[in-house]
């Protein structure tokens, strides 16, 4: 049985997106671009062609593994997520001893962004915040091995 893939709504509606694009847009330019390649002679040494072609199986690749996911997508829907107890589709903020705050929305693991302050929650301090409500103290063992506590100083619910 595949691993079921669990994301949130907007998760889901952005991989739709994509593969909407993907099927509509980029397959049509990609077409294009080996049509003009094809008009320039010997496919043998036709570096354009053998570019439009790789961007071609990219592209095919990304299809089929966006409508895998989504075969594989279960939706967290609002109601499944407790307001004060850290899931996916919370949004958090942490406190270290030092006193300084970050803020974050857990995600199912395709949808991280941790730049954008979107982390998984298969990620260390995702994982290690999970089912934890405002108040509690929480050691995360941070990839380079060091743990760190940070304190849960408020849970909601995220922008499922």
């Amino acid at each position: 049985m595949e691993k079921e893939i669990v994301m949130t709504y907007a998760g889901l509606r952005a991989l739709e997106d994509e593969l909407e694009e993907l099927k509509t847009v980029k397959r049509k330019d990609v077409a294009e671009k080996i049509k003009v390649a094809r008009g320039y002679g010997d496919l043998s040494e036709n570096s354009e062609y053998d570019e439009a072609k790789n961007e071609q199986g990219m592209v095919e690749g990304r299809i089929a593994l966006l409508e895998k996911m989504l075969k594989q997508a279960r939706v967290i829907d609002e109601s499944d997520v407790e307001a004060d107890v850290i899931s996916i589709g919370s949004h958090v903020k942490i406190k270290d001893d030092d006193g300084d705050e970050d803020e974050y929305d857990i995600t199912g693991s395709t949808e991280a962004d941790p730049v954008n302050g979107k982390i998984s929650d298969e990620s260390p301090i995702g994982s290690a915040l999970i089912g934890h409500k405002a108040g509690d103290k929480v050691d995360i063992t941070l990839p380079n091995g060091n743990v760190v506590m940070y304190e849960v100083v408020d849970v909601s619910r995220g922008n499922i």
